[in-house]
């Protein structure tokens, strides 16, 4: 038999680290809550960081559009007018080019083997005046209620 003063110190040691083990494996409700009050905390920050960056680019656009260069203020504007002169060019002005190129190449005006100009890619020029439509439409609602402030 093992004598009680050399078992009692081991199983005592054998018992701490089991209870260690469970410990580590074993999270308490209270350790649960106070992780998850960590990570939305966490994510409060993060949320303040992206409001304060969005504060500052329309703080930027503000200044952008107060601009006296057209080369600042006008950008914008420039897209829109990109997409107009380029849905003018794809819906009246080229049916009408092509049917005037068809009676100059009948006349003789203009040569037989020579071709039209090109029609333009209309897939990215609908995407591009869908995604000011849809800015703009944004932008109208937000107005509306309220939300947004002009200055």
């Amino acid at each position: 038999m093992i004598p009680a003063a050399i078992l009692a110190p081991a199983i005592g040691s054998i018992a701490e680290t089991i209870a260690g083990i469970i410990d580590s494996v074993h999270t308490s409700d209270e350790e649960r809550l106070q992780a998850a009050l960590e990570a939305q905390k966490l994510g409060l920050e993060e949320q303040k960081l992206g409001a304060a960056l969005l504060q500052g680019q329309m703080a930027v656009n503000v200044e952008e559009a107060k601009h006296a260069s057209v080369f600042v203020a006008g950008w914008r504007p420039a897209v829109g007018w990109v997409g107009v002169l380029g849905l003018l060019y794809q819906f009246v002005l080229y049916p009408l080019m092509i049917w005037g190129w068809a009676m100059f190449q009948a006349w003789g005006w203009v040569p037989a083997e020579m071709q039209p100009p090109p029609l333009l890619d209309v897939e990215a020029l609908i995407v591009l005046l869908g995604a000011i439509l849809g800015i703009g439409a944004a932008r109208t609602v937000e107005k509306v209620k309220g939300v947004a402030q002009t200055r």
